[in-house]
């Protein structure tokens, strides 16, 4: 097996085989597995450990910051449950068939977010989370499908997944999962520790716990939904467009009927539409801030220290992107161009900068990356 290898950015390079895609380089992987059919990949992290123990987990899953559920399948069904959960609240780990999901670990634990990392062949604006899930022999959430890709890695224990191309997508009523009512898989695979297997959208999959104290990362991605990307991207246009542009109708007769709609109005809007989202820059603009929008939830820690020029690194919770002419981070957009937009690019794609690298830029790119460091979006990079 080959050894990965790994760019600055911590992230494979995209030509060169890696373990964790089963020997296969980033670009062999998309092009032949991704959006288009499952791969097993056995040892894909040799010697894998988890990155936190259960009762780490299950500490973490009773803070208010962090999204949780508890699933357990009893006699008289599933039940669902979310968090924060206090210590009492869980079975007891004895009893079967019950889970436990933290969402975001990679916001709130700096190991998840260096695992994340490992995946950032796909573009940033694609990747979403790392998810953990612990289950109870039996334990898992019903057969089901998800409309993203996943990466599953498993941690600890074992678990069996069946999967399938699923073409009846009819759920079981009256539970509060969505759970396929009648999944017909057509493979089995056991993963073990370091095992990982990869799901491309709208594959049906049943994960079921084998033993006890079974641990499953999950590595999920982004699918920005057409109508909603649409909303938030007419919302964040509109509060910077500038059309002073009053609805006038001259020629409007008396009518009969005042409250039908005046078909002159319904042009107008049109076309106020029209040339809201006829303008590219600020389309442009406006899709890099709501892509690097913080997650809710989500709050930065302020600086305990001043800013000083040095080597930095985005705090694990930052998300920063860049298109031709700007860079996002945090939600907020900047024009860039020349030595400056390279300087944040290379932060934006290393998460990273080097001191010498930062003392060389401008004085209006270090003004801007100390307003960074004192949101908490940077930190000193040790």
């Amino acid at each position: 097996m080959t050894q990965d290898t790994i760019s600055p950015a911590g992230r494979p390079a995209v030509d060169a085989p890696v373990q964790m895609l089963g020997g296969l380089s980033p670009a062999q992987f998309m092009r032949r597995y991704w959006q288009k059919k499952p791969l097993l990949i056995r040892n894909a992290f040799p010697g894998f450990q988890p990155l936190l123990s259960r009762q780490q987990l299950f500490a973490m899953a009773a803070d208010e910051a962090v999204e949780s559920r508890l699933i357990v399948h009893g006699p008289k069904g599933w039940k669902l449950r979310h968090g924060p959960f206090a210590r009492s609240a869980f079975p007891p780990f004895s009893q079967p068939r019950w889970s436990l999901l933290v969402q975001g670990v990679d916001l709130h634990l700096d190991t998840g977010h260096d695992l994340l990392q490992r995946f950032r062949f796909v573009p940033d604006a694609r990747l979403d989370d790392l998810m953990i899930s612990w289950a109870s022999d039996g334990g898992g959430v019903g057969p089901h499908f998800d409309s993203y890709d996943v990466f599953l890695l498993q941690a600890s224990g074992q678990r069996l997944w069946r999967i399938g191309r699923q073409k009846d997508l009819s759920l079981e009523p009256d539970v509060p999962l969505k759970i396929l009512s009648r999944f017909e898989p057509e493979q089995e695979h056991l993963l073990n520790p370091g095992d990982m297997l990869y799901l491309p959208p709208r594959w049906a999959h049943d994960g079921i716990a084998v033993g006890d104290d079974c641990m499953t990362y999950s590595a999920g991605f982004r699918v920005p939904q057409r109508g909603g990307l649409a909303g938030e991207l007419v919302q964040r246009m509109a509060d910077e467009f500038e059309d002073s542009t009053l609805y006038r109708d001259p020629t409007q007769p008396a009518t009969a009927t005042p409250a039908a709609m005046p078909p002159a109005l319904a042009d107008f809007a049109a076309d106020a539409l029209q040339r809201l989202v006829a303008d590219r820059a600020s389309l442009a603009c406006a899709l890099g801030e709501v892509m690097t929008e913080p997650k809710p939830r989500v709050c930065f820690d302020e600086p305990g220290e001043p800013w000083r020029l040095g080597a930095l690194r985005l705090d694990r919770r930052t998300r920063m992107m860049y298109d031709e002419h700007h860079v996002f981070i945090n939600g907020e957009g900047f024009r860039a161009a020349g030595a400056d937009a390279r300087l944040m690019r290379e932060l934006a794609d290393t998460r990273c900068l080097p001191a010498a690298r930062v003392a060389r830029a401008s004085a209006q790119a270090q003004a801007l990356l100390a307003d960074w460091f004192d949101a908490g979006w940077l930190q000193r990079q040790d």
